[in-house]
């Protein structure tokens, strides 16, 4: 989700766009000094402006940025408990544990008393480098790295001032050690005793960091501050919210995407016991849908499944998938707008030449909590309760739909179960919808908190779904594998386009979501021609966006050109690397040495498959085992190698790796594919749209190179290499390359 490169990499508009948001939050939230917030039994090292509290002590104001303020991101209770609020959505990447880790270990806490909370949509959560609020393209603990580090400096350095007055010495002669503040003559004083003194006093500016080699949190695998709830079924998600009076709504979608209602009968629907409104609703995209309002899910299902309901879909485009796939194909072959130009001329006489074409599905992100949001009016004012990758966006959004200024909008952001991009779209479609309701119940006379719930069928035809792409590849090369030319192209909708990212992600009609991963590392002469079809289908970023396929093709291509002229995968990819690329040479070499690669007999029908790719500044090479059983290929056995640089939590690179490869895995499986018939989508739920399942799991081992660099992305990288590393292994025992996800041997 979301272009993942860094702000001085961006492209300019994009970084106009996020210093013109930045500037308007400073215009919101003018700088100021830390103000007094009393929590219950502790204190808030938090607060803002708009929120007409007193000034501490009429200290001057400090010129930090809300983002740089621990005010709004610590708090430390009487017995030394310390809760640290995140600025991101916790949907299962592990930021609830990983952005306290790196604060606690700046602030010296003692991490058994450590906990965290979600933020809010206010300025202080915002990402501090892209200045707007998002969860997405692996960039949490990237980009709140130093943030986060620097924030618990500063809270410490308050502790540390509030003791050296409490004692009246000089700060110098103190320490600290797992939250307590230590003096001369062994005196000591604990984090909580000193908290309320600590909040008083003026913020620093700068502090000095810990160097790498002292951590004692950082670095270490540390069980997540969620697993508990999560593996007893206590922790609650957003589908969980209970408010008093709560009614839920469910929505009947059109099939076809933005048809409206033609012909509503909704009198059996009304006579279901416990039914309260059916109301016509505006949806996404300019269509229509009708919701039913009850007091529970079962009677809100049974009354919308009551409905009779006919549609008017004579203004929208249908698509089918066969005949769009032909339509792509004719695509292809016309002249376009170019992302890379080189000299095609060696085509012409190059010794041995590859033509390929690949076709990718749609995808659905599918997360295991359907979407959902509840909103609560009152006179003036609106409360929401959803788990957000954009809450600000969402706020925003909410607001325009109620007729509300923005301060009138409170956003709770609830953990998440799952989301891969889905949660976290630019016009905030179902946020919308739920908003929409809630306005119409209110206008029905219905004044109760509605929480909108999506059903798993909902959720897969809902729409938003990774593109469907096509690529064609002719390659000339010699009998070395040196790549002489790469002619490409690229069919495939574009993301970014209609959105807020369009100004500063789209050059040249090209968006750039799309060709990531493309050429490099290699730095092959390429000339890359995209085309981006209008098609009636919503899509959105999917996890690892456009190198969900660029990777494939990229990865399949150079071990099709190494069986060509018979050279070990491995070591041709290291040519290529040369010595410019000594983050994917360590990745690659990581892997082979720890999966036996070149060393080990492999079992008989087994062969070895090997693929790298850096995506969201972080590099994951794979060595698989895979076998053909029945016409089916098996994967047996997958081992990475990661290089994200310093990894905060160990244990939450293994389960994110893990986790991404399952879904690199599920792209390759029969059934995952979402098609159209008649402009509808076929699939419906998990019995027609194939996820991996623990018959197909594999063993995935992953292996972290040691780095004390700042931390890259984690979340995504893991997914992209898994499918064609997969692939190469099929390709090894077949001797045909595979060309099509899903799968497809015969």
């Amino acid at each position: 989700m979301l272009n993942h490169i860094d702000p001085i990499e961006l492209p300019r508009a994009l970084q106009h766009m996020l210093e013109r948001e930045r500037a308007s939050e400073s215009t919101a939230l003018p700088r100021r000094s830390f103000l007094k917030v009393v929590g219950a039994g502790g204190f808030a090292l938090g607060a803002f402006p708009h929120l007409a509290m007193a000034q501490a002590n009429g200290q001057p104001a400090t010129g930090l940025k809300p983002t740089e303020q621990p005010l709004a991101f610590v708090r430390i209770a009487p017995n030394g408990e310390v809760m640290v609020t995140i600025n991101r959505l916790e949907f299962g990447q592990g930021v609830q544990t990983g952005l306290p880790m790196i604060l606690a270990e700046e602030l010296d806490a003692d991490w058994a008393k450590v906990r965290s909370q979600h933020g809010t949509a206010d300025a202080a959560y915002a990402d501090p480098l892209f200045g707007i609020h998002l969860t997405g393209g692996s960039t949490a603990i990237k980009h709140s790295y130093t943030q986060y580090r620097e924030l618990g400096a500063r809270a410490r350095a308050m502790l540390l001032s509030a003791a050296a007055a409490r004692w009246n010495v000089d700060v110098s002669t103190l320490r600290t050690q797992a939250g307590t503040v230590i003096g001369p003559g062994g005196r000591k004083a604990s984090y909580g005793e000193l908290a309320e003194a600590a909040m008083a006093l003026p913020v620093p500016e700068k502090v000095v960091l810990k160097d790498p080699k002292d951590f004692r949190i950082i670095g270490k695998p540390t069980p997540r501050l969620d697993s508990r709830a999560k593996s007893s079924g206590q922790q609650s998600f957003g589908i969980d919210v209970r408010r008093p009076g709560q009614l839920t709504a469910l929505v009947a979608h059109p099939p076809v995407f933005g048809s409206k209602v033609k012909t509503l009968d909704d009198s059996a629907a009304r006579a279901i016991k416990g039914v309260k409104a059916v109301l016509r609703v505006p949806l996404d995209r300019g269509a229509e849908g009708v919701a039913v309002i009850a007091d529970g899910y079962w009677p809100a299902k049974q009354g919308r499944d009551a409905l009779k309901l006919t549609w008017d879909d004579s203004a929208v485009e249908k698509v089918d998938s066969a005949r769009q796939l032909a339509q792509y194909r004719e695509l292809a072959k016309q002249p376009g707008p170019r992302a890379f130009d080189a000299d095609m001329a060696p085509l012409a006489t190059a010794p041995r030449t590859i033509d390929a074409e690949f076709v990718f599905p749609y995808l659905a992100h599918a997360p295991m909590e359907p979407l959902n949001c509840t909103v609560q009016l009152t006179e003036g004012r609106a409360e929401l309760w959803v788990g957000t990758q954009f809450p600000g966006v969402d706020a925003a959004a909410a607001a325009r739909v109620l007729g509300l200024k923005p301060e009138q909008v409170t956003m709770n952001v609830q953990m998440a179960g799952g989301g891969f991009g889905r949660r976290g779209l630019p016009s905030s479609d179902y946020v919308v919808e739920a908003c929409e309701i809630a306005k119409a119940a209110r206008a029905a006379g219905i004044n109760a908190p509605v929480r909108m719930v999506w059903s798993r069928e909902d959720d897969i035809k809902g729409g938003y779904y990774r593109p469907m792409h096509l690529h064609r590849a002719r390659i000339g090369f010699d009998e070395r594998g040196n790549v002489l030319a790469w002619d490409h192209v690229l069919v495939g909708q574009s993301i970014i386009t209609g959105t807020f990212f369009e100004g500063g992600m789209v050059k040249n009609g090209i968006d750039a979501t799309a060709t990531e991963g493309m050429r490099e590392p290699y730095g092959l002469p390429m000339r890359l021609t995209v085309h981006h079809p209008k098609v009636n289908v919503p899509v959105l970023w999917w996890r690892s966006v456009g190198s969900t396929h660029t990777a494939f093709v990229m990865e399949t291509l150079l071990d099709d050109i190494a069986r060509a002229t018979k050279q070990d995968p491995v070591a041709y990819r290291m040519r290529l690397f040369g010595d410019k690329h000594p983050r994917h040479r360590a990745a690659l070499q990581l892997a082979v040495d720890k999966s036996g690669y070149g060393k080990k007999q492999l079992p008989a029908g087994r062969a070895w498959g090997v693929a790298v790719h850096e995506s969201f500044s972080s590099v994951v090479a794979y060595v698989v085992e895979a076998s053909v059983k029945d016409g089916s290929p098996v994967l047996h056995r997958a081992t990475a190698g990661v290089h994200c640089n310093l990894a905060v939590n160990p244990k939450s690179v293994e389960t994110q790796v893990q986790g991404a490869a399952v879904m690199g895995l599920s792209m390759c499986l029969p059934g995952s594919a979402i098609t159209l018939k008649d402009g509808v989508v076929e699939q419906s739920n998990f019995g027609d749209f194939t996820v991996a399942r623990i018959t197909d799991m594999p063993e995935i081992n992953v292996h972290v190179v040691p780095s004390a660099d700042p931390p890259t992305g984690i979340g995504e990288p893991g997914l992209p290499p898994l499918a064609p590393a997969f692939a190469n292994a099929i390709a090894q025992l077949t001797g045909k390359p595979l060309r099509e996800l899903p799968f497809k041997l015969a």
